[in-house]
């Protein structure tokens, strides 16, 4: 197997926020490669996909409102991102599908690029003075984060020595941004209480039932289609059987409809009364639901 299979076949089995993790690492390590051969014209290059401070500057370059989340230029910056990403990551997609979680982290960007840009266009003679272009994927890993904190907010994670309940942890997230707008870094921070709504907002609608990213997950599995080849067929479809089917759905879709039922039981009761109040019978349910997303 040569090198570029076996990438190929490790990157594969990643799942996908640890896909979105090592998308970023190779990003950042590309680009400290040509910026230090291509200083001047890299510096140049690379704002078009910065997303910039001022509402005009943006319109000809929409694409910046998402290609902004995956820039990082310190070391440090990537490091603290990707690694706590990772750690939430895991807890998220032991609950929910990787469809959701991409949602999330991407719809979190935007919604941070979004609050960025209102708040400089508002507060630009004052807090915002000193801002300039935004970058990192800060937002998207704040929304997945308090995402589960408004999820599942009696559920407690050890951190060091202590046992947190993850609703303490959101707001201690929140409250150091709203310091933080008072900083040296109040755009990151406007970003990152843009992540925070967002993350928040789609808990809270996905605990009533509604799911808010469908109709962005519909545009990005448009897009993806886009690139992917079409399958040729020298056989056509002349009748298609309904046997198997149970109340006009196929006995596979119905089992999932019925499993999806289970997981939104079990996860209530994670959020009214935490993981530990599961049976093993449930926790086990959990984990390969988790496994098969």
């Amino acid at each position: 197997m040569s090198l570029f299979e076996d990438v190929k076949y490790k990157y594969a089995r990643l799942n996908v926020l640890e896909k979105v993790i090592a998308i970023n690492s190779v990003i950042f390590a590309l680009i400290w490669v040509v910026t230090k051969l291509f200083r001047s014209q890299m510096d140049s290059f690379l704002k078009w996909f910065e997303l910039p401070r001022e509402l005009s500057d943006f319109i000809v370059q929409p694409w910046s409102i998402i290609t902004y989340g995956f820039l990082h230029y310190s070391v440090w910056h990537i490091f603290f991102n990707m690694l706590v990403l990772y750690f939430v990551g895991r807890i998220f997609l032991n609950l929910l599908s990787s469809k959701m979680a991409l949602n999330v982290y991407l719809l979190g960007v935007i919604m941070g690029g979004v609050f960025f840009l209102t708040g400089y266009a508002l507060f630009s003679s004052s807090i915002f003075r000193s801002v300039g272009s935004l970058i990192g994927a800060s937002a998207g890993v704040r929304a997945v984060l308090i995402f589960l904190c408004a999820y599942m907010p009696q559920t407690e994670v050890r951190i060091l020595k202590f046992n947190i309940k993850l609703w303490y942890l959101g707001v201690a997230f929140v409250a150091l941004d709203l310091i933080g707008l008072l900083g040296n870094n109040s755009g990151g921070s406007m970003a990152h209480l843009g992540g925070a709504f967002l993350g928040y907002l789609y808990a809270v609608q996905l605990r009533k039932g509604s799911d808010i990213g469908m109709g962005f997950e519909k545009i990005m599995d448009s897009f993806a289609a886009l690139f992917k080849p079409k399958s040729r067929s020298s056989l056509k479809t002349v009748h298609k059987s309904r046997k198997g089917k149970i109340a006009g759905h196929s006995e596979k879709e119905f089992k999932e409809f019925n499993n999806q039922k289970k997981i939104d039981m079990i996860l209530d009761k994670i959020s009214k009364s935490g993981y530990d109040s599961l049976t093993k019978a449930e926790k086990e349910f959990l984990f390969k639901a988790g496994k098969n997303n």
